[in-house]
């Protein structure tokens, strides 16, 4: 087996070299360990860093093109270069690269598909009481809305097995972690995690400006993802919400027209329960089509695995 670990890269001279060197040489089940850093437009020296260190590849892009972006490079030529377990770790030594070994065990021993870092964020010192509490609760969403059960949801250190790699694809343009656990969940991949302990950070992250906004862009990727994958849950679940409301308010009305105590004033009920009916026909029109685009896209994902295999395994 051939392993490759991938570190992305945006103005990392100061830390790559630390990241590097704890790298492992060896590892039971593999036979190759091969690395990888994609630079993402970076200003510094990190090239000549990289090359220093004996990258095995090192591959630039003339612009800052972001996380997604680099994920998708690494992973092209990654398996242009015949990788059967690909591995993505952090560019800050914030995550210990001994911990390599461990998180490439399971998918060697074909227990797992992909695997994840699990950093027990309720034991990180330097985590606040207000971002550990967001760091559970969006794990929990994500847990309760792709059926995967992992205590850390969001990060995006993990390795996969080359067959994950082809069933993956990325839609979302801020970061892959929540895109790839819900679509692990719908193509039915087995994904596991190791328990680590993290370094503390070396600079704030360049990602996203703050922790809310951090929640915010996590948020619209997961509800865009699940709607995608499981349009029926969500549209459904509206479209029975609107229509109980509907039935409630004309029932209302109904009672008082046909009743003794009848007033003018009760065709307010009437009016509502119209509106709140359209709403349901609407979010019950937009179930229908969304089904049948999801419908369409997994017959277009089939065709898309077997054009990667066939390509990449050429």
């Amino acid at each position: 087996m051939k392993l490759i670990i991938q570190i992305p890269c945006y103005n990392e001279e100061g830390t790559l070299k630390g990241v590097i060197k704890d790298f492992p040489k060896k590892i039971d089940g593999i036979s190759e360990i091969e690395t990888q850093i994609i630079d993402d437009g970076s200003s510094d020296n990190t090239i000549k860093v990289a090359k220093e260190c004996w990258v095995t590849y090192v591959l630039k892009h003339k612009k800052n093109r972001w996380l997604w972006e680099a994920f998708k490079t690494w992973v092209d030529n990654a398996l242009k270069n015949n990788a059967d377990i690909l591995v993505n770790t952090d560019w800050d030594n914030q995550y210990p690269s001994v911990y390599i070994k461990d998180l490439v065990k399971p998918i060697v021993e074909k227990k797992a598909d992909m695997v994840l870092w699990d950093r027990q964020t309720s034991k990180i010192e330097h985590f606040s009481i207000l971002k550990k509490f967001f760091q559970f609760f969006g794990s929990f969403v994500v847990r309760f809305l792709s059926g995967v059960d992992v205590p850390d949801s969001v990060s995006w250190f993990r390795a996969y097995s080359r067959e994950s790699i082809y069933r993956l694809n990325i839609t979302s343009t801020f970061s892959y972690a929540v895109d790839t656990l819900i679509q692990a969940w719908k193509k039915w991949l087995k994904v596991d995690f190791i328990k680590i302990k993290t370094n503390p950070p070396t600079r704030p992250s360049r990602l996203f400006k703050n922790m809310f906004d951090h929640i915010f862009k996590t948020a619209q990727i997961i509800l865009r993802v699940y709607a995608m994958y499981n349009p029926l849950k969500i549209f459904f679940s509206f479209w029975v919400v609107f229509f109980f409301i509907w039935f409630a308010g004309i029932s209302r009305f109904l009672y008082y027209y046909f009743s003794i105590t009848w007033d003018t004033w009760k065709i307010q009920s009437l009016v509502l329960s119209w509106v709140f009916i359209i709403l349901a026909f609407q979010f019950f029109a937009l179930w229908v089509i969304w089904d049948l685009i999801a419908k369409n896209r997994k017959l277009i994902e089939d065709n898309l695995y077997l054009n990667k295999k066939n390509y990449y395994e050429r």
